[in-house]
């Protein structure tokens, strides 16, 4: 059993899925081999710290009823999803019952909810049991995960470096074989960008693709729910359970997507049109990122792919216009944290006991600098006299980022780009220096803006440092299964010139993996 349990960890969610149904394995020893890979590595002033809070009586007893179910065959059996069993683990900005949901800020310290949000009522009904709730930046804000009020969560690559942002719980709880899939929030690259520098798959669906019906708002026209994983396979069976309408999400998109995962399966790009955007790579990114991605163009025109450069002018303008829609919309919506109608409330040591008074003694408390910084930003782009010179031009350039999109896809059938300018940089390296840590967003921001998907997956190790970098996969909004068939084919490819899986090659990765075997 020891054995096991450890080769259980190092399984994909979609060879999970096939053992769970064949009965080679149960859910309890799946969820179990999991549970006990968290206490493992997770904890300890050198543990990953990935996880928040550990959902582990809830877990086993949803694996139990997995087990119940193909153990009674028939309809029982039959009805299972083909997921059910495989565990999960979930960003804490999406609200669950029976979990506290913290957003990794104190103002929501030990909060419960009582609604479950949409896609985790999808986990619910596919019977996929819920490992636990992932450390993130604040409320989302942030590039690195050491914006969480409870401590940053290390990359499992090398423990001195930022698991990227704000989801690096759920992107290092993956790639340090936590669980299988993760559940992540990306209002500006915070699925793909820490999915680059951990070596895993990380998916931003089409905005309102996937609903976004209880996840904590930040950004409202830019935030996205969407799949981590190992492989891009595991990404599509994902992104098919949670993905679809809702009628609680107006902004949820009521037509059918296709076959994700059949187009996963496809197996080729000839003929498709690959374009390289040309504002998204060369100049101030970092060399060993430029090699992974040029190999990875020869790949794609090695199996058959058209490689063919775009150009998407106002693009320079999308770091500067996020930043300001972004933060206005943060400061509106982060109003509702009052100290009054749920979270924490702190009372003013003197003086008259006014609302306002509880309100500012409250959110002084509560937030951290990051999350203050933006909320001061946005009102301040939001005020009289500066909307239309701020918030409105940037809106007007969100305009011009789609035309240029629409116009680059009028040319070819996916746009590529690296990820991410550079490979995973140290803990505390650009905490005093809030614009160098917004750059790394600088190639994922674009998408948020037009609302198109985006994917990344591992590209290969940067020859300056041995770190995993990230290649990122552009579609027209609704066509993500273009994302999941180029990215498989690329995926394959990688890793025949790789030798193996990325995280194979990790050997921090290694060494854990030989500790768990030991003790489990």
């Amino acid at each position: 059993m020891t054995e096991l349990k450890n080769e259980l960890i190092h399984h994909s969610a979609a060879d999970l899925a096939a053992k769970l149904a064949s009965r080679e394995v149960t859910a309890v020893e799946v969820t179990q081999a999991h549970l006990d890979r968290i206490a493992l590595v997770d904890g300890g002033a050198d543990g990953i710290h990935a996880f928040l809070h550990v959902n582990t009586e809830e877990a086993l007893a949803v694996a139990a009823e997995v087990d119940a179910a193909r153990a009674a065959g028939g309809a029982a059996a039959e009805e299972l999803h083909a997921l059910a069993g495989v565990p999960i683990a979930v960003k804490d900005l999406i609200v669950t019952i029976g979990q506290p949901t913290t957003a990794g800020s104190k103002i929501l310290e030990g909060w419960h909810s009582p609604y479950d949000a949409t896609v985790v009522k999808k986990l619910r009904a596919a019977k996929m049991p819920i490992l636990g709730k992932t450390n993130l930046d604040e409320f989302a804000m942030g590039s690195s995960t050491e914006h969480s009020a409870y401590g940053p969560t290390r990359n499992p690559w090398d423990r001195d470096r930022i698991p990227g942002g704000s989801g690096g719980g759920s992107a290092a709880a993956v790639a340090a074989f936590e669980a299988p899939l993760a559940l992540g929030t990306d209002t500006g690259g915070s699925i793909r960008q820490p999915g680059a520098v951990t070596g895993t798959v990380g998916v931003k669906p089409t905005y309102g693709a996937v609903s976004r019906y209880g996840a904590i708002a930040m950004a409202s026209s830019l935030d996205q729910i969407g799949p981590v994983s190992r492989t891009v396979l595991d990404s599509a069976l994902l992104q098919e359970v949670i993905g679809g309408h809702d009628p609680f999400d107006s902004t949820s998109l009521t037509d059918p997507f296709n076959d994700l995962v059949a187009a996963a399966r496809v197996g080729n790009v000839a003929g498709m049109k690959i374009g390289i955007v040309k504002e998204l790579h060369g100049e101030g990114y970092q060399a060993g990122v430029e090699n992974r991605f040029n190999e990875s163009l020869q790949l794609l025109k090695d199996a058959g792919a058209e490689i063919v450069e775009v150009s998407c002018p106002n693009l320079k303008y999308a770091l500067g216009a996020y930043y300001l829609i972004m933060p206005s919309e943060v400061s509106s919506n982060l109003a509702k944290f009052d100290g009054v109608r749920f979270g924490m409330r702190v009372l003013p040591k003197d003086g008259p006991m006014t609302i306002e008074r509880v309100m500012g003694a409250t959110r002084a408390a509560g937030f951290g600098d990051e999350v203050k910084r933006r909320i001061i930003l946005g009102t301040y782009a939001l005020s009289a006299g500066y909307y239309d010179a701020y918030y409105g031009s940037a809106q007007k350039v969100r305009t011009l980022i789609q035309r240029d999109f629409d116009a680059a896809f009028a040319k070819a059938d996916v746009l590529i780009s690296p990820t991410a300018p550079t490979t995973a940089f140290k803990l505390g390296e650009k905490l005093d220096d809030p614009l160098a840590m917004y750059l790394n967003d600088v190639a994922t921001i674009p998408a948020n803006l037009a609302g198109i998907p985006g994917l990344s997956l591992p590209g290969g190790l940067a020859d300056e440092d041995g770190l995993p970098v990230g290649i990122q996969l552009l579609a027209p909004a609704r066509q993500d299964a273009r994302l999941y068939r180029v990215g498989a084919v690329l995926e394959s490819m990688l890793e025949e010139k790789w030798g193996g899986p990325m995280l194979a090659q990790a050997p921090a990765l290694g060494a854990v993996s030989n500790t768990a075997g030991g003790s489990n």
